[in-house]
C-alpha cells in the first residue's frame, strides 16, 4: 500500500474509532459484508475513509456514548466553574467547608441520577423518585446552612445549567441528530425539575 493508499485508507481500530463501536462489531460488519473492505496481502483489513465517515454521519450515537460523553462534558464544565474563583457563585462563596464537601456529595448523586436516566429508554418513575430525594436532601443542607430559598434555588439552577451547557457542547455526531440532541435535553430538565420541585416543597414545609 503507497502513501496515498494509506492516507485514503483506515485501519481496524482507526475505523472503529471514528464509528465509536469496538473493532469486533465493524470486523462482524465487514466479515458480513455490510461495510467494503480491502484486505491487505498481509491479511489485515483496511476500509476506505470516505465510507467509514460516510457511515458516522448518518450513525446516530446510542444512548450510552451519549451519556458517557455527557457526564464527561458536565465534570469538566461544573469543575471549570467552580474552580475559577471569578466566575464562583455568591451562594457557594458562603458554605463552610463541610457543606461544600456535602454539596459535592449531591452532586455527584444528581449526575449518577441523570446519567441512568439518559440510558434509559423509559421514563423511569424509580430514578424521578430518587431525584426527588436528592432535592430533599439538598434542600435541607441548604437550611442547615442558612440559606434562604432563593440562593437554594440559584444553587440548583447553576447545576443544571451546568448540565445543560455540556449537553449543548457534546460532539457534533449528537447534533447531527436533532432528535437525540432534543431526547438529551428533555431528560436532563425532566430530573432537574423534580429536584427543583422537591427544594421548594421541603422549604414550604420547613416554614409552615
Amino acid at each position: 500500500m503507497n502513501d496515498q493508499d494509506a492516507t485514503n485508507h483506515l485501519s481496524l481500530s482507526a475505523a472503529s474509532r471514528m464509528l465509536g463501536v469496538h473493532s469486533a462489531t465493524l470486523r462482524r460488519w465487514a466479515d458480513a459484508g455490510a461495510m467494503p473492505v480491502y484486505i491487505t496481502p498481509g491479511g489485515h483489513r483496511r476500509f476506505a475513509r470516505a465510507d467509514i465517515e460516510a457511515l458516522a454521519a448518518r450513525r446516530p450515537m446510542d444512548r450510552q456514548a451519549i451519556g458517557s460523553a455527557w457526564a464527561s462534558k458536565a465534570l469538566a464544565v461544573t469543575r471549570g466553574e467552580l474552580a475559577e474563583s471569578h466566575s464562583r457563585p455568591g451562594w457557594m462563596s458562603s458554605l463552610a467547608d463541610d457543606d461544600r464537601a456535602a454539596w459535592r456529595r449531591i452532586g455527584q448523586q444528581l449526575m449518577g441520577v441523570v446519567l441512568r436516566y439518559i440510558n434509559s429508554p423509559y421514563d423511569d418513575d424509580g430514578l424521578l423518585a430518587e431525584a426527588r430525594l436528592i432535592g430533599t436532601d439538598y434542600a435541607r443542607q441548604a437550611l442547615r446552612a442558612g440559606m434562604p430559598l432563593t440562593s437554594a434555588l440559584e444553587a440548583a439552577l447553576f447545576f443544571r445549567d451546568s448540565l445543560v451547557e455540556a449537553a449543548m457542547a457534546m460532539p457534533e455526531e449528537v447534533h447531527r441528530h436533532p432528535e437525540a440532541s432534543a431526547r438529551l435535553l428533555r431528560r436532563i430538565s425532566r430530573v432537574a425539575n423534580e429536584v427543583h420541585l422537591a427544594v421548594a416543597a421541603s422549604y414550604q414545609i420547613d416554614q409552615a
